[in-house]
């Protein structure tokens, strides 16, 4: 049985896009016999989380290429110390399938099974116990429980972590439509950049003007095009809901109608990884096509609740990520600091101070107040049809 790639990197070049991470965007999808002599070798049956299921399609459909399935344990420690696999290739972070189970062997086949779908079935070519402290002190920066990839990976993550080749069967269904970067890339424009906008709550106008005003950064050129990609999968806990976030986006895209945005979702679960994530992020971008990436001050950043601090500075992940960059062939915009005047509406924070023009400002939480209380919200701070999903929900 051999797994597929889409193997069309001189096809790419020609049409102008950038070419996936290791040069080839991988599809693991086996057609309908393949998958049915696959099933009769499944020795076990694996319940996916929704971070797992997040991680299955995404190796099925090329986000993660050059990735064929999850890591090995070889693969996982270069990850973990130095940020790149067994090729040398660069990789944010561990892509893993974990479980408590003691009855799993390598060379076993494992169906993996999401919410009474069957995903992907896996070959089990790795099993080990990891040293999951190691792995939070390099990946995230610290082993503090504070930080919520640390609470995944001790509390939610299982005993053993799996490895082996993936073999797809069938996506999840998601409140998201999820287009695969094979979908994305065939709606981006040829020999043009590609700005990828992550992000993973509602965009505001500050976010919009944001991403609009980055496709006249001086590294990217005049005809580009901004890729508006936020995730869909687990965020943190007090973010608003994929479904109402979907709302809002559907509903914005309708409204501004820009020729020069196109939108995708993303079945990404975040861990707040400051640099790794960062790295992980652009990674991804690329096998969707994406030639740069917005990275904001203190990117997938997160504090302490004990103390207040943040876990990474506010420009490590910005730092970082230029410092990659030319390797994956990308570039990075910076986030321009933003700020909304009375006089000019939106100008950068050092015009507004230099100029002595006057700031308007609405903190979160009076605008989550003038949600509930149904006051009017300023059309500077936030678009119409944005309001009114987040009001009906």
């Amino acid at each position: 049985m051999t797994q597929t790639s889409v193997s069309n990197l001189h096809h790419q070049e020609r049409d102008g896009l950038i070419e996936p991470h290791g040069g080839h965007l991988i599809d693991l999808r086996v057609s309908e016999s393949e998958g049915s002599t696959l099933r009769s070798k499944v020795n076990h049956i694996l319940e996916c989380s929704h971070r797992n299921a997040c991680d299955v399609e995404l190796l099925m459909v090329g986000g993660f290429s050059p990735l064929k399935g999850f890591m090995n344990e070889n693969d996982y420690d270069l990850v973990v110390s130095s940020h790149r696999i067994s090729s040398q290739l660069l990789f944010g972070l561990p892509i893993v399938m974990d479980t408590d189970r003691e009855d799993i062997a390598v060379g076993q086949y494992i169906l993996l099974r999401y919410q009474g779908r069957d995903l992907a079935i896996m070959k089990v070519n790795s099993k080990w116990e990891p040293n999951k402290p190691l792995e939070a002190l390099n990946c995230y920066g610290t082993t503090s429980i504070e930080h919520p990839a640390v609470r995944m990976i001790t509390s939610e993550r299982g005993k053993f972590y799996l490895g082996g080749p993936v073999y797809g069967l069938d996506l999840p269904q998601r409140i998201f439509p999820c287009k695969t970067p094979l979908e994305v890339r065939a709606e981006l424009p040829k020999y043009e950049d590609v700005v990828a906008f992550q992000c993973r709550n509602p965009i505001h106008r500050a976010h919009y003007e944001l991403f609009t005003r980055a496709l006249h950064a001086e590294n990217v050129s005049p005809n580009a095009v901004v890729l508006v990609h936020p995730t869909c999968g687990p965020t943190q806990g007090d973010d608003i809901s994929g479904e109402v976030r979907f709302k809002t986006y559907e509903c914005l895209a309708a409204e501004v109608k820009n020729p020069r945005i196109r939108w995708a979702y993303l079945p990404y679960s975040m861990h707040m990884a400051g640099p790794r994530e960062a790295l992980q992020h652009m990674i991804i971008r690329k096998n969707y096509g994406c030639t740069h990436f917005i990275i904001g001050r203190d990117m997938a950043g997160c504090k302490s609740f004990l103390t207040g601090k943040d876990f990474y500075g506010p420009y490590d992940a910005q730092n970082f990520a230029a410092s990659v960059a030319p390797e994956l062939k990308m570039q990075t915009v910076p986030s321009l600091n933003l700020v909304y005047t009375e006089e000019k509406g939106y100008v950068v924070a050092d015009e507004a101070e230099k100029e002595g023009l006057h700031i308007k400002k609405l903190s979160g939480t009076e605008f989550r107040k003038m949600l509930r209380s149904g006051q009017d919200i300023p059309e500077w701070f936030a678009f119409r049809s944005v309001v009114e999903v987040l009001r009906n929900a």
